[in-house]
């Protein structure tokens, strides 16, 4: 078995892994200063994050009559990468937010 078909036997779309992966990428590279715990994390959020939440994106895109690429699979590669690309600052807002409430300081809002 190959991991292409490992990952079509779990659900995972292999070019949307990717996709996200590169978005990571571009997102862990985009900042000023980057640790190496982004340069890391972002890729792998990027895909994970990818991999979950581009059917629901897209499902939402076109239900709100978004302008999209008629093939398919370039739809899905596009929106997987912008996933990608925002899911380390979505992550990263959520744990800064947690942490300051863990630690006693302004409130969550």
């Amino acid at each position: 078995m190959t991991m292409h078909e490992f990952l079509d036997a779990l659900g995972i779309k292999a070019g949307v892994v990717m996709a996200g992966l590169s978005g990571g990428i571009l997102r862990g590279l985009s900042r000023r200063r980057y640790t190496t715990r982004e340069i890391v994390a972002s890729p792998i959020c990027g895909a994970l994050a990818a991999t979950y939440m581009t059917e629901p994106a897209l499902f939402y895109l076109r239900a709100v009559n978004w302008p999209l690429p008629q093939e398919h699979v370039a739809a899905m590669n596009a929106t997987a990468f912008v996933v990608g690309m925002c899911a380390m600052w979505i992550a990263d807002l959520a744990f800064d937010a947690i942490s300051r409430w863990v630690k006693g300081g302004r409130e969550i809002r």
